[in-house]
This record gives structure tokens, C-alpha cells and sequence, in this order.
């Protein structure tokens, strides 16, 4: 999502060596969670699992038949998934060069003719996004937390295919107290941006990638036969043979490909054809060896099943190979870290979140930003689900409903967009979306069998965040008829100013107002309570677009003299764009409305909620309305608003 490197553009790079520096920064980024689910992904295949009800089934036997058909289901869930889907199809997906879910949400947001969609879609983007914050808390949890577990393996051996038993380790009481260490560390270090270190995520990636690669290699070298997992017959009669227990293994074959939606989430940093070298070149090679290692290793020894990704090690790689996938694991946490800054911006600039403090950690890039209270809103979150399941087996069965829910969603968008925008034929979108769709969903309901074991915590998340999203946009619109109620026409305001000519001070005054075309309420309670008017009126509005960016030169879309001193000034900006007041001012006086910026003031409202049983909202809604409208940022800071400058007049409204 928020890319965390050196220089990035939306264009396509000019020369092979701008591509290849692309590809090694997008391994920093995009690959950081898929990129490390080996260390989890095959562990938890044959680890315990247990029914719908609960009740526990029969532990996955290591055998040659159930090792090549985990290894088969997890490369063929890499190709139709990542390879197929993703990269083939989804990226094409494009909003003005960006990906995500709430770029493809904006690009179907109207229809054809173009009214606004129904409730149902926007609520289904809307809550697809809200499971992307799941899957931003529960990543750093249990990457990290997998790392350190590495400690707690106790390397006897040369190919270290002795593995302890958890707590056998005198190192295991750490694992914990360290994992949360570096994860508030993580966290805290955010508000000095990830600019000076963000050169060295890709190269660091590189090293993670070439590691697992070799370790996976030298066993595949051993036991060649594992290569016969690519065939897909082996998954086929893997799930035919085990019925309901291959079935929800699915939930942990799931763990693979987690990382996918931000392939697509990041195409707006780093481009498609960066990305997909990236993945040919180096990632899914270096994945696939690394799989393939670990089925060999399990074939050869009983011990590794407790944790196959460390059995690969040698010894005297064993510690070495700790610390580079704990440095893996925390450019994964940052880049989703970072992820959640930028969907929380979207989400502020669409008008489905409330105001959030929106710091810019870069000179030069617009991109790296870093927001307080979502951070440290994290950092709790992360916290508290490692001091709560303590293992990485318990947390990833929470991982897998976030990851297939929010590519289910974004699958059922793409079929609107396809259908609607690329006009292909009903049976040809049927075809293609319904095979991607029929892969995430079986992906998704295996998971629903964890929902008793940690589940929960990611629907829990999207639960609370989709309510805040839903009834912070419903109670602006409220609030904006409630408004909208108390507002003139602004030439009945100007006919008025021409019958009574009131007295004006020198200097300009800038009312903030969500519609031009009328007379602002801040506007109208200035003139009526202290009689006078500046030289120079600027009703000034400020839109938000369904493009991720607005060039600055198409910022100034109205700039009008109405006369008597009143100007009209409509600004457009992208969501991914944050909005300034003064530079809209900036570009005005370029146009032709001459102001001084030290005899500029703006004057701006502030509402106090009083909520009633009017019709509308439910009260519970409107409670919860009005406290996030009183803790939300002030428009000052988010209009980038010399706060020296700003005049605020109070009303209270009844919602």
C-alpha cells in the first residue's frame, strides 16, 4: 500500500535498470507477507485440527501421499491465486495507475449512467477494506512471533532435523517478552518515518528470499521426488482421501497465499511490470524451493513435523537464519503497517472515516506518511492478540478468514467492473470470476471452522471498523441536510449585501463550505453578529474525486467573481491526495484573485451534536456519530490550515 523505498512513480519504468531497482524496492513492499509465510504455512497443515463443532480430527500422518498433496495444494493455490488471479487479471484493475480495494470500490461506484451504486456494493467494498485492518494486525503478530519461535528450536544435528518440543527450550520463555519488544519498537519508531532505512528493505528481502531458497534447495537435491507435487492430481486424490479433514486444511493451505491483495494494493508505487519480475525472478521460485524443502524434510524425519520451515536450517545456520527472518518479519509488519496509514487516508478522503492526524515523514515523498492514533491503535491490537495466543499456531487460526474474505469481495467488484466498464459478455465473465470466486470461498468457509478458536478477532475488527466507516458517512449526510437547512442561496445573499452595503474591513475571508453555490452558515453567522464583511469573500469548497490523484494543474476547477467582493472557488484533490487550503489559495491568486496571505483569515465551523429521536439514524448511531465527530481531527490540520490564521464560530445542531 504505502510504499516504504526510495523513489517511486505510476509510469512505466524507462530502462532495464529502473526496472530492476523497482522490482528489488517491491520486494521491500509488496512481498514482505507472502514472502514469509514459509515460516508458518506447512507447520500448520499438519498441526491439529479439529471440525465444525469443534471436536478434534485425526492429526495428518506424514506420509509420502500427504506430503506431496500439501505441497501440491500450496503450489497450485500460488498459480490460480497469485499468478492467475492477481497478477494476470486483477492488476489490470486499475484506478489512474493505483490498486486496492477501495481504488476498484471507487472505479464501480457509479453505474453506467452514472448514479451512484446500491447500499449492498458499497458496504461490500466498505467491509472488505475493514477486513484489510484485521489482516494489518494480525500479520505483524505472527510473523514476527514465528520468527522468534525459531529460538525455541533446539539444532542437534547437521541438517538440524531435531526439533524441541515447545517449552523444552530454555530459550522458549522469551519468545514472547522479545516478539512484543520488537513489535513496540516497531511501532514507536514509525514517527520518524521509513525513509532512511527504506533503502534497505529490497536488498534485506533479497537476502531472506536467497536464504530460503538455498536451505530449501539442499533438501530438494535429497529427495528429488517432492518435484512430483507440481502435478495436480496429487491435490485432487490428497482432498478425495481425506474428506472432511483435507477439507479444512484448506484454512491452513490458505496461509500461503496471504499477501496477495497487496500485489495489487502497491501496483500504484511500483507498476505491474516491476511487481511481476519480482515474482518470476526471485519470489516464487525462492517460495516454491523453500516448500518443496520442507516436504523433503518431513519425508526424512519424524522430528521436523513440529516446525519444518527451521528443520531445513543447518546448525550453524540455525541462529543466523532466526535473525534474518526476524529482519523479514519486520519489513512485512512495516509494509502493512504503512498499508493501513494509506487505506486509513483513502478511507478520509472518500468520507467514510473520521479526521486523523496525517503526518508527512518525507520531503520528497508523498506517500510516507505516518498517523498517531492509528498507529498506536495498532500497536495495542498487536500486543495484545501475541499476550493473548502466545503461539503462532493459535494465531494463524485468526489469519485466514481476513485474507479469503477480503479476495472473495474483491473478486465480486471485479466482476462488476468487467461486466459494466470492460463490457465483456455475461458468460465470459460467469467463467472467469466464477473459477476465482469458487477458490475463495472454499478457502473462505474451510476457515470458518476457526472461528471458535481466533477467528472472531479478524470479523470482530471489521465488524467495528465497517460500523465506523457506515455511520461516519451517514451522519455527514445527515449533518449536511441539517446544514443545508440553515444555508441561502448565495445570490439572495449577494441581492442582500446590495441593499444594505454594509461596512468592509480590509483583508480576505475564507468560509470553508461543502457547496459553493450557497452562502456558507460560518458566512451567514459573521455577517449577523458583528455587522461588517471583509474587502474580499471566498467561499471556498474543497472536493474529494473518485481518482487517486488530481494533477495540480486541473486542482482549480471554479474560480468566479460574483461581484460585491465574493468570489467562488471549487478545489479538487485525489484520495490519495491530501487536501491544502493554502495552496488552493496559491493557485487562485495565479488565476487572478489577489490576496495577501497575511491579511487572509479563514473562518470555519464547529459543531456541537445534540442528539434527538428525530428520524434518520438510530440513536445508538447517532451517540457514536456525534463522539467521533468531537475526537476527530480538526479541519484546521486537515486543511493544512496555518492554525494563526483561523477563526471558528460554534453552533449546535440537532441530529
Amino acid at each position: 500500500m504505502d510504499a516504504a523505498t526510495a523513489p517511486l512513480s505510476h509510469g512505466a519504468p524507462r530502462t532495464r535498470a529502473d526496472l530492476a531497482k523497482l522490482a528489488v524496492a517491491a520486494l521491500g513492499v509488496v512481498y514482505g507477507d507472502i514472502g514469509t509465510s514459509p515460516l508458518y504455512a506447512i507447520k500448520e497443515c499438519f498441526a491439529q485440527h479439529n471440525d465444525a463443532l469443534g471436536r478434534p480430527l485425526d492429526r495428518l500422518a506424514r506420509s509420502d501421499a500427504n506430503v506431496l498433496g500439501i505441497l501440491s495444494l500450496v503450489f497450485w493455490s500460488l498459480v490460480l491465486v497469485i499468478v492467475v488471479k492477481y497478477l494476470t487479471f486483477i492488476m489490470r484493475a486499475d484506478n489512474e495507475g493505483e490498486g486496492g480495494i477501495l481504488a476498484l470500490l471507487a472505479l464501480v461506484a457509479k453505474r453506467k449512467d452514472g448514479k451512484p451504486r446500491g447500499f449492498f456494493l458499497i458496504a461490500l467494498g466498505l467491509f472488505g477494506a475493514a477486513l484489510l485492518y484485521g489482516d494489518g494486525i494480525i500479520t505483524p503478530a505472527i510473523s514476527v512471533l514465528s520468527a522468534i519461535e525459531g529460538l525455541a528450536v533446539h539444532p542437534l544435528s547437521e541438517a538440524a532435523q531435531h526439533v524441541a518440543e515447545p517449552g523444552s527450550s530454555l530459550l522458549d520463555n522469551l519468545v514472547v517478552p522479545l516478539t512484543v519488544l520488537i513489535l513496540v519498537g516497531l511501532f514507536v519508531v514509525q514517527k520518524r518515518g521509513t525513509a532512511r532505512v527504506g533503502y534497505v528493505f529490497g536488498p534485506a528481502m533479497v537476502l531472506w528470499f536467497s536464504s530460503i531458497a538455498t536451505i530449501g534447495f539442499a533438501q530438494v537435491v535429497r529427495h528429488p521426488r517432492v518435484l512430483l507435487a507440481v502435478l495436480p492430481t496429487h491435490a485432487v486424490l490428497f482432498l478425495a482421501h481425506h474428506g472432511t479433514l483435507g477439507f479444512f486444511i484448506l484454512g491452513s493451505v490458505v496461509l500461503c497465499i496471504t499477501g496477495g491483495e497487496a500485489l495489487y494494493a502497491d501496483m500504484g508505487h511500483f507498476g505491474r511490470g516491476p511487481i511481476k519480475w519480482a515474482w518470476y525472478g526471485l519470489v516464487l521460485p525462492a517460495l516454491m524451493m523453500n516448500y518443496f524443502g520442507q516436504g523433503a524434510v518431513l519425508l526424512s524425519s519424524p522430528a521436523a513435523i513440529q516446525n519444518p520451515f527451521y528443520a531445513l536450517a543447518p546448525a550453524w545456520f540455525h541462529y543466523p537464519l532466526v535473525a534474518i527472518a526476524t529482519v523479514a518479519t519486520v519489513i512485512a509488519s512495516q509494509a502493512l503497517i504503512t498499508g493501513a496509514y494509506s487505506l486509513t487516508q483513502q478511507a478520509v478522503q472518500l468520507g467514510y472515516w473520521p479526521r486523523v492526524t496525517i503526518k508527512h515523514t518525507s520531503d520528497t515523498a508523498e506517500g510516507q506518511i505516518y498517523m498517531p492514533e492509528i498507529n498506536y491503535m495498532l500497536m495495542v491490537a498487536c500486543v495484545a492478540l501475541v499476550l493473548g495466543f502466545k503461539h503462532s499456531d493459535a494465531l494463524a487460526a485468526a489469519y485466514g478468514i481476513a485474507v479469503t474474505g477480503t479476495m472473495s469481495i474483491t473478486t465480486i467488484l471485479f466482476f462488476v467492473l468487467i461486466r459494466e466498464k470492460w463490457n465483456w459478455s455475461m458468460g465470459k465473465a460467469l467463467a472467469l470470476c466464477g473459477l476465482f470466486l469458487g477458490v475463495d470461498l472454499l478457502f473462505f468457509v474451510a476457515n470458518t471452522v476457526k472461528l471458535a478458536e481466533g477467528g472472531w478477532v479478524p470479523l470482530g475488527i471489521a465488524a467495528f471498523v465497517f460500523t465506523i466507516m457506515v455511520t461516519w458517512k451517514r451522519g455527514r449526510i445527515e449533518l449536511g441536510k441539517a446544514i443545508a437547512a440553515t444555508t441561502l442561496p448565495l445570490q439572495m445573499f449577494l441581492d442582500d449585501l446590495e441593499r444594505t452595503n454594509p461596512h468592509r474591513v480590509k483583508g480576505t475571508a475564507v468560509f470553508m463550505t461543502s457547496n459553493p453555490d450557497v452562502a456558507p452558515p460560518v458566512l451567514l453567522h459573521h455577517f449577523k453578529h458583528n455587522k461588517v464583511l471583509h474587502e474580499q469573500v471566498v467561499c471556498l469548497s474543497i472536493n474529494t474525486h473518485h481518482v487517486p490523484e488530481v494533477p495540480p494543474a486541473s486542482r482549480l476547477e471554479l474560480l468566479r467573481d460574483c461581484g460585491h467582493g465574493v468570489w467562488q472557488v471549487r478545489a479538487s484533490y485525489g484520495f490519495m491526495q491530501a487536501p491544502s487550503a493554502p495552496e488552493v489559495m496559491e493557485r487562485c491568486r495565479e488565476r487572478g484573485l489577489v490576496t495577501n496571505v497575511n491579511d487572509t483569515s479563514f473562518f470555519l465551523g464547529r459543531e456541537t451534536l445534540v442528539t434527538t429521536d428525530k428520524p434518520g439514524m438510530a440513536r445508538w448511531r447517532k451517540v457514536l456519530f456525534a463522539f467521533l465527530s468531537r475526537n476527530a481531527r480538526p479541519a484546521t490540520a486537515f486543511f493544512q490550515i496555518p492554525p494563526n490564521r483561523v477563526v471558528e464560530f460554534g453552533a449546535q445542531i440537532e441530529l
